[in-house]
């Protein structure tokens, strides 16, 4: 945490490369709608067990709203790239932040699976855009600073965590009080709205302006070997991630491995470890050869997701979780990294290795529903443990083909 401290929280108090109020308010709200951003992400894992007992839902259905979330998340990081060109980048995330208060208002008000199916969706579309305007602000404001964005994925980190426990402390007495937790997250979205309403923007929200850049806008990169070991373990990575996140807490809970608010204190630790992970692999990023970090996170990734899904015990849970969450902070971005000039020469490169990686999120939390309803919950999630081996032998391969085009 010390380089956290020094290298970027100072700063970000600081914000000494900021030149005007402007910019200043910009760089300042990002990061506290991110931090909310985090919140959102991790309410609908947290909030999934309590849901499922209200409404009386099965599990294959839960998985569905699970995987929503995530095509709503994927709609919307495309959608939000392209529609600002008609109405404006402002105009943009009001319409699509606005879906996060109303989400949480539909899981309050809906009774009926119709609702909850539009909320999940919603919150994904919410979640999606925010990211996509979060990034490209701070890319805007700090080009080429990397402890910015750190700083940023830092703040939606510090979201993630602090939902489940603040779940635990509504619902410590009485597992009905859930609802009110769904009343504080229809605040925080409000707050956002909030936020992205009175956010300067200044020239920056021109409306019909047109992309131009250098890049070829063919498909020339289906012919290269490295978009396809990236983009599959990306797919992996992510079922494993989604599946993970999404269905933790009512698998402990459900299960029996752990009582309810002690499930919801693992959600939190996950995302500590996932937090000092992605510090860690900004640090290091200066330090070692990429190609060795990925080695040694796709090794641990797999290694501690078997501890976790094996382990009956809570000590073996906890080292299960605290050893995932830091191994897979990296995996991420650095793959992303090694197809880095794939991306920067082909236009639509990026869009396909998003999209299809994408899938993994999406169709994860779907199958270990299916998988629950007729062999039970630590069934579904055992099948985690196939998805990390297959990613494993992908990490292997690609860097395996890193080392030989590096030599």
């Amino acid at each position: 945490m010390e380089y956290f401290s020094n290298e970027v929280f100072h700063k970000i108090i600081i914000v000494d490369f900021l030149k005007n109020k402007e910019s200043k308010q910009q760089f300042l709200i990002s990061y506290a709608v991110f931090l909310l951003n985090g919140m959102l992400a991790l309410s609908i894992g947290s909030l999934l067990p309590f849901i499922r007992d209200a409404r009386g839902l099965d599990y294959a259905f839960c998985g569905m709203i699970v995987s929503l979330h995530s095509v709503g998340n994927l709609c919307s990081s495309f959608i939000a790239g392209i529609l600002p060109i008609w109405l404006g980048r402002k105009r943009s995330i009001l319409l699509f932040n606005s879906f996060f208060a109303v989400a949480f208002l539909f899981i309050i008000l809906g009774n009926n699976k119709i609702c909850l199916v539009l909320a999940f969706f919603m919150t994904g579309l919410a979640r999606g855009a925010t990211s996509n305007f979060a990034n490209t602000a701070i890319n805007r404001l700090a080009p080429g600073k990397a402890w910015a964005l750190n700083g940023l994925h830092a703040m939606f980190s510090v979201g993630a965590f602090l939902f489940p426990l603040m779940l635990i402390v509504m619902t410590m007495s009485d597992a009905g009080r859930w609802i009110y937790a769904c009343f504080f997250m229809l605040g925080a979205g409000i707050l956002s709205w909030i936020l992205y309403f009175i956010i300067p923007l200044g020239k920056e929200d021109g409306v019909g302006k047109k992309r131009t850049n250098d890049k070829k806008n063919d498909f020339g990169f289906f012919k290269e070997s490295l978009f396809y070991l990236c983009t599959a373990t990306l797919f992996f990575y992510l079922c494993a991630e989604q599946g993970v996140i999404g269905w933790l807490i009512t698998y402990f809970k459900d299960t029996g491995l752990l009582s309810a608010s002690v499930s919801q204190v693992m959600a939190s630790v996950l995302w500590v470890m996932i937090l000092a992970g992605r510090l860690t692999v900004a640090w290091l990023s200066t330090k070692m050869k990429k190609t060795k970090m990925l080695f040694i996170m796709g090794v641990g990734f797999a290694v501690f997701a078997f501890v976790l899904l094996i382990s009956r015990s809570t000590p073996l849970i906890v080292i299960g979780i605290m050893g995932f969450g830091y191994s897979m902070a990296g995996i991420y971005p650095t793959t992303v990294s090694f197809a880095g000039k794939l991306i920067a020469k082909y236009e639509i490169a990026w869009s396909f290795i998003l999209t299809i990686a994408s899938l993994g999120s999406i169709l994860m939390p779907s199958i270990i529903g299916r998988i629950a309803n007729v062999a039970g919950i630590a069934a579904g999630m055992k099948s985690i443990i196939i998805v990390v081996v297959v990613d494993l032998v992908l990490i292997l391969g690609l860097v395996m083909k890193m080392r030989k085009t590096n030599e």
